[in-house]
């Protein structure tokens, strides 16, 4: 069967790039064509995201150099042999990975760990058009809800990683809850806390960053250069039932056990640099009966519950956007958030309007 297409006149797209460290350029390419199974997408929204930050900085052990980005919504360009269940010129969001389903993990519901789950990546979502692999065209292409924009769509991403995090944590000993660091994550876990009805406690360095907390729903909110553990003892005499970490800092992975109550979850969402090691104080673990959960990633359960919150509004992430810039601003937007101004920018490749 021969691939599908969508009307189009342009086979010259542009797509960034990164090389190395700090080594980011917008380049010119060509349209991709889809193999049997594959699916090109036009790309209508991309969010900047930590993860894509960290890479630009430093590199990513997961996230390979090349074309960049991986959060996205957009439009079904053409559809390679075998795709029936989107067509060309459809609105659509995808992930950036899907698990094989066959794997050890995959058999035992841990998709999220599955053994070959980043061999085959959707990287390239800063650009006009993004070939999706076979493997999630299968799991992980979904029509896009009418009610929500491309950029609203473009969180499912990272929406999909929260609702995983709060999976594992399991049944909440109580509903208090501090959330450290305030970064775009930081914010949905605290849109996902105040959802389920819990009471927050925002914990980050920056002033608007605060503000922003406040207004996604935190009831209180700390100075982070202040003694976290003594101020949140001061909202709740023994501390939350649950501390969410959102910083990626191996500091705050060794502190946060003492700033839970007992009985209380720690949840260590920010991941830290490879080889890292944290130390915690075992007496805190063992007599206060303080847990460590560990989430990382997500399942396609995962994905389908984040687009259901998303769709029905019980999950409200358009503020979290700092700016929308266009493709051609890539490169700045980069240098924008590497030295802090800003947190989560959307990508349109054709302005700069609400898409």
């Amino acid at each position: 069967m021969a691939q599908r297409d969508a009307p189009t006149h342009a086979r010259t797209i542009r797509q960034a790039v990164l090389r190395a460290p700090h080594a980011l350029s917008l380049a010119d390419t060509v349209l991709p064509v889809p193999a049997d199974g594959e699916v090109v997408v036009r790309i209508r929204a991309a969010l900047t995201c930590g993860t894509d930050l960290k890479t630009y900085r430093r590199g990513h052990p997961r996230v390979p150099f090349g074309p960049f980005g991986h959060e996205g919504a957009g439009d079904i360009v053409a559809v390679g042999a075998g795709v029936t269940h989107v067509a060309p010129g459809q609105a659509v969001v995808f992930m950036p990975t899907a698990p094989c389903g066959a794997c050890g993990p995959c058999r035992l519901g841990r998709e999220n760990l599955c053994e070959t789950l980043f061999s085959e990546m959707a990287v390239g979502a800063y650009g006009d058009a993004l070939r999706l692999p076979a493997r999630i065209v299968r799991r992980h292409l979904l029509p896009k809800p009418e009610r929500l924009s491309y950029i609203e769509a473009a969180f499912l991403e990272p929406l999909a990683c929260v609702v995983h995090a709060w999976r594992r944590l399991g049944t909440l000993p109580g509903p208090r809850v501090a959330v450290v660091g305030l970064g775009p994550i930081g914010l949905l876990h605290i849109l996902e806390a105040r959802r389920r009805g819990l009471e927050v406690a925002a914990v980050g360095r920056r002033a608007g960053a605060r503000e922003q907390a406040a207004r996604a729903g935190a009831a209180r909110t700390i100075d982070a250069a202040a003694d976290p553990g003594r101020a949140l003892r001061a909202v709740w005499t023994d501390g939350p039932d649950v501390v969410i970490e959102c910083t990626g800092s191996d500091a705050i992975w060794s502190a946060a056990p003492a700033w839970a109550a007992g009985g209380g979850k720690v949840l260590l969402f920010g991941g830290l640099p490879g080889g890292t090691t944290a130390a915690f104080d075992a007496t805190r673990l063992h007599y206060g009966e303080v847990d460590l959960v560990a989430a990382f990633h997500y399942c396609s359960e995962d994905v389908h519950a984040a687009l259901a919150l998303l769709a029905s509004g019980a999950v409200r992430p358009r503020d979290l956007i700092t700016e929308i810039r266009p493709l051609d601003a890539i490169v700045q937007v980069f240098h924008d958030l590497d030295r802090g101004a800003g947190a989560k920018y959307a990508i349109v490749p054709d302005g700069t309007a609400w898409v």
